[in-house]
């Protein structure tokens, strides 16, 4: 028992013995700051990973400085960073990591602001190589000088991914392939040279694993990877921010990469040729990333069959053409920043499900695009300058019926004109159907004209006015040919005290009562009658008003007879319009017989006026009264003439 619990202290004091050992020969250390975790540039599943920290097991910075002279960022069983790497210490460095052989725990290795020569690039590189290290980063590398042919060893190694970012070459007379060619060869699964001025690549001598490429940011042009087939398992190629120009070219370069899903070319300088351009893509590519070059519409002719999200962001794009070949795995387009003036249609795209269509130049997106495109489960079109007007309502009642369709609704919808609207959100824009429905406000305008043209129709009839209008073409008619007279004949000079309007079924009370006692009575009245003053060959309303105008006065003789008299009618017409035009009080009004209002006919509205207003004389049956009805009708024409003449007047009908 004692001999067993003796073996067991000596294990135990062996195993702290080599632990001190170990970890004092490795002697890294850390700053007054510790990260807790680093970034691997491309991790197994494609997706950035975090390696988590864990305790340091020996710390003590005062020797990591005199000893190595680097600043050590972060240090953890699985991740180490170190700063300040120059050939002065590259040796140690070297030495320092040899130490992780494969089955080490550490699998993460970044390297900060370095600055060797090529071959102490080349030996460090070759280190890592040979190590438990997976994911090696190099930021801010400065190569120096003597770049030359190297034998690089790519066998056994546990390399997933090489990541260096800003590198600068200072030699300026060297083989472009020898750096090429390191690079290219390399037997690992994710490879990026990123914001490097990486002017071109060279293709791998044989079939390559290489399952992901970043070259952002570097100047490559069309040049890259022509007619290259050892790219077979390549999967996610970025190329982004570089010097692209031809689009057709671009799709050669991948025809060959038969493993290819994802490809990202934006901020480039692409165009395409036009209808005439060939193009030819990986049977594979699924994702296409075009944002931001300098394509047009034409682009829809030179795309991948089988992609299934496309990027077409802040391009030059104003239409999707029809007739284009159908991507009918396109599920994903994104058409924003363009110069689209309406919503696409969906005839080549059947399985589109999110359509991105903002900051176009979209007025009025059309009504029925959720009828062309039915699979669109989600539409993005807000940030367009909408123009608010009935055009515009239809999009409105889409969007009601789009069941939450709209993608940043109401906020991203606003409308842009007119000025006065500027600023309102579209759900808060109205207009009336009637404002916007054509036929309808046609058909309202139609009713409301006919109704119009009945309505003064109906008091045309009602009112006479037909009968007015023409008495009044037969009264300017008559002027107009006094107008034309001499001189002499246009002046008018009274020449009667009145004349007389009756009808002619009361002559006889004119002729046997009337005109006797008012011309053989006391004093001459001279009294003017159609029978004895109108003047052969002119017309009778002319005589008509000829008569009224040289007559003092107008004597109507009222009863059931005259009102029913055309000619009474327009005499008492004439009549009444000298009342007005001359403002003389020149109408006596004698009543023969009582009328009864209902047998007044409704164009004598006048006359109806003119006896509620005016006194008229009233035709006693008791003759002791008529003394009194002749002495106030004598006194109501008495006036003296300005021509006085021995000229009777008679009677007229």
């Amino acid at each position: 028992m004692t001999e067993n619990m003796g073996s067991l202290r000596n294990i135990f004091v062996y195993s702290c013995l080599f632990a001190l050992t170990f970890w004092s020969n490795i002697s890294l250390c850390v700053e007054n700051e510790l990260f807790t975790s680093v970034s691997n540039t491309f991790p197994e599943d494609g997706s950035d990973k975090k390696i988590v920290s864990f305790p340091l097991l020996y710390t003590n910075s005062q020797q990591s400085k005199a000893s190595f002279d680097w600043a050590v960022i972060e240090n953890t069983t699985e991740s180490l960073s170190l700063s300040g790497i120059t050939n002065n210490n590259i040796r140690k460095l070297i030495t320092l990591l040899s130490n992780f052989k494969k089955g080490s725990r550490l699998q993460n290795l970044t390297l900060a602001n370095m600055s060797v020569d090529w071959s102490a690039f080349i030996d460090i590189l070759q280190t890592v190589w040979h190590s438990s290290i997976e994911y090696f980063n190099i930021n801010n590398l400065t190569q120096l000088s003597d770049i030359e042919r190297s034998n690089f060893n790519y066998s056994h190694t546990c390399m997933k991914a090489l990541t260096l970012k800003k590198v600068v070459v200072t030699d300026l007379y060297f083989s472009q392939n020898d750096i090429y060619e390191v690079f290219a060869n390399m037997n690992i699964a994710a490879l990026t040279i990123a914001e490097s001025e990486l002017i071109h690549m060279m293709c791998p001598f044989s079939d390559s694993p290489f399952r992901y490429l970043n070259f952002s940011k570097n100047d490559l042009t069309d040049l890259l990877f022509q007619d290259c087939d050892k790219l077979i398992q390549l999967e996610t190629f970025l190329l982004q921010k570089n010097k692209f120009e031809s689009l057709s070219r671009v799709s050669f370069m991948t025809s060959r990469m038969t493993s290819l899903r994802y490809l990202d070319m934006s901020s480039n300088l692409l165009r395409n040729g036009g209808a005439e351009e060939r193009c030819r893509w990986a049977g594979s590519l699924a994702e296409l990333d075009l944002s931001s070059n300098q394509l047009t519409e034409s682009v829809f002719k030179c795309l991948p069959v089988n992609v299934n999200k496309l990027n077409l962001q802040n391009n030059q794009i104003t239409s999707v053409p029809k007739g284009i070949a159908e991507l009918k795995s396109l599920t994903e387009l994104n058409l924003a920043s363009n110069r689209l003036a309406d919503l696409p249609g969906c005839g080549g795209f059947t399985g589109l499900e999110f359509l991105n269509v903002e900051m176009n130049l979209i007025l009025t997106p059309s009504a029925d695009f959720f009828e062309s495109c039915q699979s669109v489960k989600e539409l993005q079109a807000g940030r367009n300058p909408f123009e608010c007007s009935c055009e515009l309502q239809d999009f409105l009642r889409l969007e009601r019926r789009s069941g939450g369709k709209l993608a940043g609704w109401p906020e991203a919808y606003v409308c842009r004109y007119p000025e006065g609207l500027s600023g309102t959100q579209l759900k808060d824009f109205h207009l009336s159907e009637l404002a916007c429905n054509t036929a309808l406000l046609l058909v309202t305008a139609l009713l409301l004209t006919l109704v119009l043209v009945a309505v003064v129709a109906f008091l045309c009839i009602y009112l006479d006015v037909p009968w007015y209008v023409r008495m009044l073409w037969q009264w300017t008619q008559t002027k107009r040919r006094a107008w034309h007279d001499s001189p002499e004949e246009r002046e008018t000079v009274l020449q009667f005290h009145a004349f007389i309007s009756y009808s002619e079924r009361d002559s006889l009370w004119v002729k046997n009562e009337l005109i006797p006692n008012l011309e053989k009575g006391e004093g001459c009245v001279q009294l003017c009658q159609h029978e004895r003053n109108f003047i052969p060959g002119k017309s009778i309303v002319e005589n008509i008003i000829n008569c009224i105008e040289k007559s003092y006065k107008s004597i109507f003789v009222l009863s059931p007879n005259f009102v029913q008299s055309e000619w009474c009618h327009y005499e008492l017409y004439f009549a009444h319009h000298k009342l007005f035009s001359e403002n003389s009080n020149s109408l006596i009004l004698i009543l023969l017989e009582p009328i009864p209002p209902y047998v007044i006919p409704a164009r004598y509205h006048k006359l109806k006026a003119l006896m509620a207003k005016r006194t008229y004389l009233e035709w006693p049956k008791e003759r002791g009264k008529r003394a009194l009805f002749w002495a106030n009708l004598r006194a109501a024409i008495s006036t003296n003439l300005p021509v006085a003449d021995e000229q009777k007047c008679g009677e007229i009908d």
